[in-house]
């Protein structure tokens, strides 16, 4: 009987095994939990601020090795994502999810026996959010996949926080739903230009379900609701006044890509929106961690 059998290449290199990791969420997971830690009160020391921060990295890869495990189907289906080590053929399966397994205990034995137990334990809460909630429950059951499955990617700044404080502080939820909110438009201005492949794929994201042009609406509206919880670290920042100054200027340019997705109606102002976006929330939390240091 004869079979089709993907074959994997044993020698895989340490570039596949780096992509597993989602480098580009990497980076930005690991900047905001140093905004997280520069905005905290209190202060650490640098060894144990490296050693929160590769934690918080290895966390981040984890998570992201699993979900490529778990949607390597899919990913075979899509243009964006056939490329990857595991439907390409370069890493198996089950050794990525080996990798990932690994990475992430490996990731939460240093955050608890190095920095404390509780910055330990939000990263196991991030990374099992990642991997069972979102990728494994909701992105293949609901349209609000992204919604509520964007929490995952928003604890970084919490445990950065409680990395120098060792406590789980309200006001740095502030940044938290920073992150929570920006999440739907920066993902939703993707799936607009993606949608036929989501479609192919069988996954039910929101334009893909609800059409686009209430995507589109919708966008705007989290936009709008991103920009004023944007200003809310005026109340913990040591220099309020430069940071809501670059908060509202920044959070114009986010708002008036948004109108634009609305307006226009076209792939070019949803991928301006999808790159803007990144660059807004590096920026954003960049000025975090300056007005928090000087």
């Amino acid at each position: 009987m004869q079979t089709n059998v993907l074959s994997y290449n044993v020698n895989s290199c340490i570039t596949d095994y780096w992509c597993l990791l989602k480098p580009r969420i990497m980076y930005l997971v690991v900047f905001t939990a140093i905004a997280g830690m520069a905005a905290a009160p209190g202060t650490i020391h640098p060894f144990l601020a490296f050693i929160s921060i590769l934690s918080v990295a290895l966390g981040s890869g984890a998570a992201g090795a699993i979900n490529m495990w778990y949607d390597h189907d899919i990913d075979g289906l899509m243009e964006r994502t056939k490329n990857r080590p595991i439907p390409f053929g370069n890493i198996a399966p089950d050794n990525a999810l080996e990798f990932g397994i690994m990475l992430g205990i490996l990731s939460v034995f240093m955050m608890a026996f190095a920095v404390n137990y509780i910055s330990a334990i939000l990263l196991a809460i991030s990374i099992l959010f990642y991997v069972f909630i979102y990728t494994i429950w909701l992105k293949r059951r609901t349209p609000h996949n992204i919604v509520i499955g964007g929490a995952a990617g928003a604890f970084p700044p919490m445990i950065g926080w409680s990395s120098v404080t060792g406590l789980i502080d309200p006001v740095s939820m502030i940044l938290f739903v920073i992150i929570f909110m920006w999440t739907p438009p920066h993902f939703w201005s993707l799936s607009l230009i993606r949608c036929e492949e989501y479609s192919k794929a069988h996954i039910p994201m929101f334009p893909v379900v609800y059409g686009t042009q209430k995507t589109r609406i919708y966008i705007l509206v989290y936009s709008v609701l991103l920009i004023l919880v944007s200003l809310l670290p005026v109340f913990f920042l040591q220099r309020a006044l430069p940071y809501l100054v670059c908060a509202i200027l920044l959070g114009s340019m986010f708002l008036w890509k948004a109108v634009r997705v609305l307006i226009l109606k076209d792939d070019s102002s949803c991928r301006r929106m999808f790159s803007y976006s990144i660059s807004y929330l590096f920026a954003l939390f960049a000025c975090i961690i300056l007005f928090s240091i000087f």
